[in-house]
């Protein structure tokens, strides 16, 4: 049967696929240790349980406003507020079926085929697939390692065209971890409002943070907030990746579009879903405290353990929840009997010779790199770090 060019011309998502072949292994006995997926492993705080329960009792069971429940826009504006200090209207919010799809909304609503949206490469893998599903043209723009991962703001500027109508940034970034400056987002907020662009700033790993660093959303800049459009969600900060709940912060017009849009493909969000997310957001903040501290030592653990392997580099994240080592030195080698010529053939090795699923940094725009989320727990980690040794010290 036919397949249109835009679906043929896009991938299946390297982090899913590979959380699916480990499963996959796992089914055939096979002791495999996923880091794959950016899930956290802690269980969905009791408060937010109960919620839902309380919301399935009350028969709040039915269709929705497409772009969601005003008591969710309401606390998503409250949240907003609390945590980047910007203040939005309801009808500055579309509430979507994730982050992921929320994205998707944006990129359908502002994509004209042709035009072009720069992304800072290492960039999440699903960026550039979805520009293209939209007949969009994304242009990588590089950062490095060796200065944090973050952009010169040259670079991206020399990247611009008659074409380019916005800039994606992620800050925490996945797959980095890396954290943009404030000095940094001044300059690309300078740079999108000298240059007449938008600027898309995907924030949902803001509340990630570690060593006392601070989040600073672009919306917050002067002049910037109607230029800005933030993607966000429950799923890291709540452990709720499967409820599904995300949302755009946007100009009212542009958010109503993005709403219509949502309400052909997908109409509302899970209602008894919206219901949880309430209670996530204007309830108790413990949880988040305790997960981001009980991340931020397994990150002290991680670091220091791959960057003790001869070969291997890795910048300490200073937020997310992902390890990002350069394994360049292993490629175009090889191992037990293995020829390593990229980072998806290092992958690949470590998935079948010592049972350890990561995902290859192409897949991120960043040949050379592997990528391991640490939301799994400490003893996960230990096995994982000796296996990945072994594999690259013993062949």
């Amino acid at each position: 049967m036919k397949i249109s060019r835009r679906v043929a011309n896009i991938a299946a998502s390297p982090t899913m696929e590979g959380a699916m072949k480990a499963k996959v292994m796992r089914a055939e006995g096979k002791d495999v240790l996923s880091f794959a997926v950016g899930e956290p492993d802690f269980p969905t705080p009791a408060n937010i349980i109960e919620a839902a329960r309380r919301a399935m009792d009350e028969q709040k069971t039915k269709y929705t406003n497409a772009s969601g429940i005003d008591e969710l826009k309401a606390a998503v504006c409250d949240a907003t507020k609390r945590s980047i200090g910007v203040e939005y209207d309801p009808s500055e919010v579309c509430i979507s079926n994730g982050a992921k799809h929320a994205l998707s909304n944006l990129f359908g609503t502002l994509l004209d085929p042709g035009d072009e949206v720069i992304v800072l490469a290492p960039y999440w893998t699903s960026y550039v697939d979805l520009i293209k599903v939209y007949d969009g043209k994304p242009v990588a723009v590089p950062t490095s390692g060796e200065n944090d991962f973050q952009p010169d703001v040259n670079q991206v500027a020399d990247a611009i065209t008659d074409r380019t109508i916005a800039i994606c940034i992620n800050s925490p970034n996945n797959p980095t971890g890396g954290v943009l400056s404030e000095q940094s987002i001044r300059d690309l907020a300078s740079l999108v409002q000298d240059r007449d662009l938008v600027l898309i700033s995907d924030e949902i790993y803001k509340d990630i943070l570690y060593d006392g660093r601070s989040h600073t959303s672009p919306a917050g800049l002067p002049g910037m907030k109607e230029r800005t459009i933030v993607i966000d969600g429950v799923a890291k900060s709540y452990s709720m990746t499967g409820w599904r709940i995300g949302w755009s912060l946007a100009p009212a017009e542009f958010s109503r579009s993005m709403g219509n849009l949502q309400s052909q493909q997908t109409s509302n969000a899970n209602s008894i879903a919206q219901w949880a997310a309430v209670e996530a957001l204007s309830g108790p903040q413990d949880s988040v405290a305790q997960m981001c501290q009980a991340f931020q030592q397994r990150r002290d653990y991680i670091i220091p353990a791959l960057q003790a392997i001869d070969g291997i580099e890795c910048v300490m994240p200073g937020g997310a929840f992902y390890a990002f080592p350069d394994v360049s030195a292993y490629l175009d080698t090889e191992l037990d009997g293995y020829q390593i010529q990229s980072s998806q053939d290092l992958a690949n090795y470590l998935l079948n010779e010592v049972w350890v699923s990561t995902v290859h940094g192409t897949a991120f725009g960043a040949e050379g790199y592997i990528r391991l989320s640490f939301a799994c727990s400490v003893e996960q980690i230990q096995q994982g770090v000796a296996r990945i040794e072994k594999a690259l010290t013993s062949a």
